[in-house]
């Protein structure tokens, strides 16, 4: 069993990735493989709205790191999308991904079923709920089972590292973990 962490920042190994290793920490305990993919490491063009990836079950095109990434996303049990709150809302990497990937799965229909999945963000002061709710969007439009945890999936913290002082936050990841682990093996059972 596997789950794939996608963190949309543009900061490698910031504050996203921190808090999606937080939610690993938990999984691993747990017996379950992670990987943690940071889309600073890809080029993610926006979608073409070709429709040309209709029963190729990823992107037609393989110019950037869009069809590599996704097809670690669709071959996982589990799924974090992460983000940092750019402008009130999910990173443009973010958004170019979820953007590819919601033409890719609507055009080939089931692609993520019942995969499960978790949103997670790291923000500065505002934006959080909206950066989770785009994810959470993408997940629930594509027929996956959402987990939450005992609060909203928020670690608030500025430079790279601020995240690991808020102990609520930081909390609510390891939570989040327990119940990932939780589903997937129940689902898995």
């Amino acid at each position: 069993m596997k789950v794939v962490g996608i963190s949309g920042s543009a900061r490698k190994d910031g504050n996203t990735a921190i808090i999606i290793r937080k939610v690993f920490e938990v999984l691993n305990n747990e017996g379950i493989d992670t990987e943690l993919v940071q889309l600073a490491d890809y080029d993610i063009q926006p979608c073409r709205g070709c429709f040309a990836c209709k029963g190729r079950g990823n992107c037609a095109f393989t110019n950037d790191g869009f069809a590599e990434v996704f097809g670690r996303m669709a071959d996982a049990d589990g799924i974090i999308l992460g983000s940092p709150v750019y402008s009130a809302d999910v990173s443009a990497k973010m958004k170019a991904f979820l953007e590819r990937g919601g033409v890719v799965v609507a055009t080939n229909p089931g692609l993520l079923r019942h995969r499960v999945g978790a949103s997670v963000a790291a923000v500065r002061r505002g934006g959080g709920m909206t950066t989770v709710d785009t994810m959470n969007h993408f997940m629930l439009n594509k027929e996956m089972i959402v987990v939450g945890s005992t609060y909203w999936n928020i670690v608030y913290g500025k430079n790279t590292g601020d995240v690991l002082n808020d102990e609520e936050g930081i909390a609510n990841m390891r939570n989040l973990g327990a119940n990932l682990a939780w589903a997937l093996l129940k689902l898995q059972g």
